[in-house]
C-alpha cells in the first residue's frame, strides 16, 4: 500500500476518529468543552490541506501549508 500521496484521506480519517472520540466524552461542562475543542482541532487539518490544494502557485501552496502548521 503506497501511503505517499494519501494525506488527504488520512486527514479525513483522523477527523472522523476525533469526532467519534468527542461523541463518547461525558456530557458535562468540561466534557462538552473538550469535545468542541477536539472536534475543531481534529477536523481543521483536513480543511486546511484542502485549501492548500487549491493554491495558485507553488509558493502559495507552501504559504498555505505554513499557515496550517501554525494552527
Amino acid at each position: 500500500m503506497d501511503r505517499k500521496f494519501d494525506l488527504e484521506e488520512r486527514l479525513i480519517d483522523f477527523a472522523v476518529a476525533a469526532i467519534k472520540i468527542a461523541e463518547i466524552l461525558p456530557k458535562t461542562y468540561a466534557g462538552s468543552h473538550l469535545a468542541g475543542q477536539l472536534t475543531r482541532s481534529g477536523s481543521s487539518p483536513a480543511l486546511n490541506y484542502g485549501e492548500a490544494q487549491s493554491a495558485e502557485s507553488r509558493n502559495d501552496f507552501i504559504h498555505k501549508m505554513k499557515v496550517a502548521l501554525k494552527e
